[in-house]
């Protein structure tokens, strides 16, 4: 039986990530915090020295807790929620833990293969998220979806909201031109076909 708390991971997450933007937004050096989290592909084979910085590694993670603006926020965070619950209340929290963070690392990955010296930090949750959609979309396929050729109807599906899902994330990237970040298409695109690759394994776990 589904529960009130079902959905208190995805709470949780939209509210620490709310509260890390909060704390860095305000700061008397908030590009300290974007260059010392930011996910910098660059890093992984030059040493970059800064006075302080997230372990490598770890700065797929980190990264998710920056964002470029309010707006980057309020968007991804509206999504994460609307999208997020439906998982977790679906899956259970664990599995939707394990989607994040294997999301993070995903967009990440894909971002890095695209372009390996790159400089420019990348913030934002939206990989991660991206990774939600993709199940999100596996998981609630509505069977009026038409098939197009080979192609079932649920991919088709999942399809078009990345394609909705990436064009907002455009605007979004407009809208924050000359911030000095980098808005990573090629990690969405990675972090939502983890997300299509994990919907089965994460069923089988839930219900196993």
């Amino acid at each position: 039986m589904q529960t009130a708390a079902s959905d208190r991971l995805t709470r949780i997450i939209v509210a620490v990530t709310a509260v890390c933007w909060l704390f860095t937004a305000f700061a008397a050096d908030t590009n300290a915090f974007i260059l010392g989290g930011g996910f910098i592909p660059a890093r992984f084979g030059a040493d970059i020295s800064l006075p302080w910085m997230v372990p490598a590694f770890l700065t797929p993670l980190s990264s998710s807790l920056l964002h470029a603006g309010a707006m980057h926020l309020g968007f991804n965070m509206l999504t994460l929620y609307y999208c997020g619950r439906q998982v977790e209340m679906t899956l259970g929290a664990k599995p939707l833990a394990a989607l994040y963070v294997i999301g993070a690392y995903g967009a990440a990955l894909a971002h890095y293969v695209t372009d390996p010296a790159g400089v420019i930090p990348m913030v934002g949750a939206s990989g991660a998220i991206s990774a939600v959609i993709g199940t999100y979309a596996m998981l609630f396929s509505q069977s009026e979806t038409k098939a197009i050729g080979p192609i079932p109807a649920y991919w088709v599906r999942a399809l078009w909201l990345a394609a909705g899902w990436i064009g907002v994330q455009w605007l979004i990237g407009f809208a924050s031109i000359g911030s000095g970040l980098a808005i990573a298409t090629d990690a969405h695109i990675g972090g939502f076909l983890v997300g299509v690759l994990m919907a089965r394994p994460l069923l089988k776990w839930r219900f196993r």
